[in-house]
């Protein structure tokens, strides 16, 4: 009895453990098919343990942008109407059917329009980036300091213009007296790294965020920092972030930078560029007798400011750079953002920036979170080059716009022969 009881027992443990196994190994070849294969949220097969994965952010945004399209096509493809039964019914329902139609028709120029106005932007962003990758091959047969060196040749002081928010996927090349501000206040939203006092939670609106704190350093992830936080794996990072991420900057013509850098920093009493250049220009090149005031306050009260022609020498005086590399204000784009080292995806013009900040936030796929902030309206203009180098001798000017021909050819600025030749 206790034999035929024990072997009884073992039979049924042995079905059971069978039929167990039976279900696992039918349910691994799928067919059963209980799951849906899926990949986990937020990765990829090939994905850095790094990096962000940019499916998720393309993912997220089209379900939300779409989201509200979709529900109101099945709203009105499901609704009944209560006056298509007949008489009055009928016609009040063709008129609606008509007006329907026409906001079809409407829709349709919209789209057709939205269309052509995004073929005409890729056209003139790839003849933009097709400037660069002929201008840094050599092609045509310009030369200019760093042109052919590799990117893990560039000094790492060298690379803190280049902002990076990780959450997005975005690296933004940040170019002073082209919208930088603007542009910073962007990032400051999408990385989330500022919080509001009067909510307590990060900034959602770019404009709100404070003018004098956008600035600050501290809040902007950029490749200059990345040694401080990988060490040795710094470069490998910064590469991969290169390949992988979406990178754009905003560019200027040249001499109107510069104009606007002038105005900006001194033509208004402003102690730190007075102290550090206002005041160094004057001493060198004003020919002034005596000490200068101590600080730019009292300097403008007493009517001493540097001249836009002083500015100009001390940016031709090769002693400058001896001393100290340009200011950020002045330096050119080319030294700043490195567009042989670095393949942009989107280059941006101040001059057409609305249009070129609508397209860009398309492309970065974040125009649903954030809005470009209202632009200034007294922004120097191009057409106020004859003026302010009016009185600057002509040796002068072509000897500036050679430093700044690099810029001028990369950039697709044309030569400003009504400077250059008077």
């Amino acid at each position: 009895m206790g034999t035929w009881r024990g072997l009884r027992t073992a039979f049924i443990l042995g079905s059971l453990v069978t039929s167990f196994l039976i279900v696992v190994y039918w349910d691994d070849i799928g067919g059963l098919n209980l799951y849906q294969l899926q990949e986990p949220k937020g990765k990829s097969p090939h994905a850095d343990p790094h990096l962000p994965n940019r499916s998720h952010v393309t993912s997220t945004s089209r379900s939300q942008t779409s989201s509200p399209v979709t529900v109101h096509t099945t709203a009105s493809s499901t609704t009944p109407d209560p006056e298509e039964s007949g008489g009055a019914g009928d016609q009040h329902g063709e008129e609606r059917r008509s007006k329907q139609g026409d906001r079809k028709e409407e829709t349709r120029e919209d789209v057709e329009k939205e269309r052509s106005h995004d073929t005409v932007s890729e056209m003139e962003q790839e003849m933009r980036k097709r400037r660069i990758t002929d201008m840094c091959s050599g092609r045509d047969g310009a030369e200019f300091p760093g042109r052919t060196r590799a990117f893990e040749q560039i000094p790492t002081r060298e690379l803190d213009h280049l902002i990076v928010d990780d959450a997005h996927q975005i690296i933004y090349c940040y170019v002073p007296k082209v919208a930088c501000t603007n542009w910073k206040r962007v990032m400051v939203v999408l990385s989330q790294s500022l919080i509001s006092p009067a909510s307590g939670k990060p900034y959602t609106d770019p404009e709100a965020v404070p003018l004098e704190l956008v600035h600050n350093s501290s809040l902007h992830l950029t490749f200059a920092k990345f040694w401080r936080h990988y060490g040795s794996l710094s470069h490998h990072l910064m590469e991969l972030k290169l390949q992988r991420y979406t990178k754009f900057l905003f560019v200027r013509d040249p001499f109107v930078r510069l104009i606007s850098a002038f105005r900006s920093k001194f033509g208004r009493a402003n102690e730190v560029f007075y102290r550090w250049f206002g005041s160094v220009m004057m001493r060198r090149y004003g020919n002034m007798s005596g000490s200068l005031p101590e600080t730019a306050a009292e300097a403008f009260a007493a009517g001493i400011k540097p001249t836009f022609q002083q500015f100009i020498r001390y940016l031709l005086d090769p002693v400058t750079e001896r001393e100290s590399i340009f200011n950020e204000h002045w330096r050119q784009v080319y030294r700043l953002c490195h567009p042989c080292q670095v393949k942009y995806d989107f280059i941006g013009r101040l001059e057409t920036l609305e249009t070129d900040a609508e397209q860009l936030l398309k492309l970065l796929e974040v125009d649903h979170i954030v809005h470009f902030p209202s632009s200034a309206r007294n922004r120097t203009a191009t057409s106020w080059e004859r003026d302010w180098f009016s009185k600057i001798p002509i040796t002068m000017r072509r000897e500036l716009y050679k430093l700044y021909e690099p810029d001028f050819k990369l950039f697709g600025y044309p030569k400003p022969d009504g400077v250059l030749l008077q």
